[in-house]
């Protein structure tokens, strides 16, 4: 592009320093302390518009959006690689009792067990209740729910005042070295240009929450993960 003048030159250079300003305003650092509470509210202010953000959890990083958004779930499940029909989701939620909103009652034993392992790395298949939306639930109308053991994520949930429906970035044919999906630099480059915010927490883990079936009242060990669990 030839630039005529003085003032063609301060137009470009403005315009684009401008646009890389506003991308790299999309990679937001967020220390576990929480401390900046504007901070944790930006994040939540774009989720409760309908955004879509990747934050740090206590397992991989996670595509997460208000679960109030069904058209921000359906960009989720097609940034994961997922056919719409086929995705699963997991419920991110701050605590036992807003879990419990959202699932069908549950016996003491059940009870005792979720309140030994949460909030911790384990996602638990539960029969959901009719307060969660149909299109986020699995065949059999249950959805993984989490109540993640992570600082910045139960700010975020807490911020937002309804739970996160989300998935980690881990896509279903990722071959890339683990660092892709840990280093929210390298996951902000993969990204970045697909959500609107990454929250930078700090490295995060490299593996996947433990998955725990206890719909149907049974309880059955589906994947092991981080979360370690005797059954």
């Amino acid at each position: 592009m030839k630039l005529k003048s003085f003032f063609d030159f301060h137009f470009f250079f403005c315009s684009y320093f401008c646009n890389f300003k506003n991308y790299r305003q999309m990679l937001l650092k967020i220390y576990s302390d929480h401390s900046n509470h504007n901070d944790i509210n930006r994040v939540a202010d774009l989720l409760k518009d309908g955004g879509i953000a990747i934050i740090p959890t206590d397992t991989l990083y996670a595509f997460v959006c208000s679960m109030e958004f069904k058209k921000s779930v359906e960009v989720i499940a097609r940034l994961k690689g997922f056919s719409l029909k086929k995705a699963k989701y997991s419920m991110l939620c701050g605590s036992l009792s807003q879990m419990s909103e959202y699932v069908r009652p549950m016996d003491r034993d059940l009870f005792l067990l979720l309140k030994q392992c949460l909030p911790g790395p384990f996602t638990f298949v539960m029969d959901a209740n009719n307060s969660v939306p149909r299109n986020y639930l699995n065949v059999n109308k249950t959805i993984g729910v989490r109540v993640p053991a992570h600082p910045i994520a139960n700010a975020i949930i807490e911020a937002v005042g309804c739970p996160l429906i989300g998935t980690s970035v881990r896509t279903l044919d990722d071959d890339r070295e683990s660092e892709y999906v840990t280093d929210p630099e390298l996951i902000h480059e993969l990204f970045g240009r697909q959500v609107d915010m990454v929250v930078d927490g700090g490295i995060g883990e490299d593996a996947p929450s433990t998955v725990v079936d206890c719909s149907d009242g049974q309880v059955t060990l589906i994947r092991q993960g981080k979360g370690e669990i005797e059954l």
